[in-house]
């Protein structure tokens, strides 16, 4: 097992969430401690960490199961498995993706399950995304919205890490899209194939969207309070799927009444670390069904945009406050 670089075998440098106060809470620290992976971990060697809409939700503590504040931030990364702990076959100096506690840092242990080596000639940052934004997208669309060629499907915060994977996969299973966005990043849509792009501000948003549409078979619904009325009023009578991941504007509410009388609509929920726990069969299939669009050339190598590891509080909140396009990263060694 290597020395962390610079300050010996037990410190490193981490962000670190101090209360739940939201993304200012975050601070920079040099002497975090080091993890040590337990049974069916791995210790890995963070390159680079993906920033997310939950670590936005974890910081002000609305983030269901998430820790509890002070902690080490962030829980998507790509890096090199460094030490295993006991019953792991994960070989040591393997490129992975995963999830676990304590993203943020320049070491992290991520267990087994879930964990993805890096595909061959990626770049390790390419790969971030991947059991997340691509994994929830491919969920929402395909075993729970049965997304099918010629299906109309809406997207909100298309522009964002999971909705651009989303917008990706239903234009190549032969979908019509829908997607909502703010208009500075309409460009970002378009330039992915996206003919039909609005505001997801707009007052008449459910009424545009029937006009241009009829109805919709399925709808991707992170955005919450601000749009989630749309999203009912604009899925298909019975037939519709709203499938919720998200609730980046606040929760909304939905009563028996609403889905008896008003909205008759079949809604679910999707928590792609759940849904692994829960339904490992469903999980391996999206995990074959990723390999194969990336041999296909479909899913791509990611781009995402690397800050410095300090950067992440003011990144954070740029997130929280919809000032973002695409993915974004750390680099907890920059």
């Amino acid at each position: 097992m290597e020395n962390v670089e610079g300050r010996g075998r037990s410190g490193m440098r981490a962000l670190v969430q101090r209360s739940w106060g939201g993304p200012s809470e975050l601070g920079l620290v040099d002497d975090a401690r080091r993890p040590s992976p337990g049974a069916g971990e791995v210790l890995v060697r963070v390159t680079a960490a993906g920033v997310n809409f939950a670590d936005v939700m974890q910081s002000r503590g609305t983030y269901g199961g998430g820790p509890v504040a002070p902690y080490v931030a962030g829980f998507e990364a790509v890096g090199e498995v460094i030490g295993v702990g006991a019953g792991s076959a994960t070989p040591s100096g393997l490129r992975v993706v995963g999830t676990g506690r304590g993203a943020f840092a320049q070491y992290m242990v991520m267990p087994d399950a879930g964990m993805l080596p890096v595909p061959d000639g990626w770049a390790d940052a390419a790969a971030l995304g991947m059991v997340l934004n691509w994994a929830t997208a491919l969920a929402a669309l395909r075993p729970l919205g049965d997304v099918q060629a010629g299906s109309v499907v809406l997207v909100h915060a298309a522009a964002g890490g999971v909705g651009q994977a989303a917008v990706r996969l239903a234009l190549h299973y032969g979908a019509r899209v829908i997607a909502t966005a703010s208009p500075s990043k309409h460009g970002a849509l378009r330039a992915l194939g996206v003919e039909d792009v609005l505001d997801g501000s707009r007052g008449d948003l459910a009424e545009e969207i029937m006009r241009r549409t009829g109805s919709v078979d399925v709808v991707l619904e992170s955005v919450g309070r601000a749009t989630f009325e749309t999203s009912l009023a604009v899925a298909k009578p019975f037939t519709g799927r709203v499938v919720v991941f998200g609730a980046a504007s606040g929760d909304a509410t939905l009563s028996t009444h609403d889905l008896v009388f008003r909205h008759p609509v079949r809604v679910m929920g999707l928590h792609i670390g759940a849904l692994a726990a829960k339904a490992p069969q469903i999980y391996a299939g999206l995990m074959s069904e990723i390999r194969e669009l990336i041999a296909k050339g479909v899913y791509p190598p990611g781009a995402p945009q690397v800050h410095a590891l300090a950067d992440g509080p003011a990144l954070l909140a740029d997130l929280e406050a919809g000032r973002t396009v695409g993915k974004h990263a750390l680099d907890p060694w920059a």
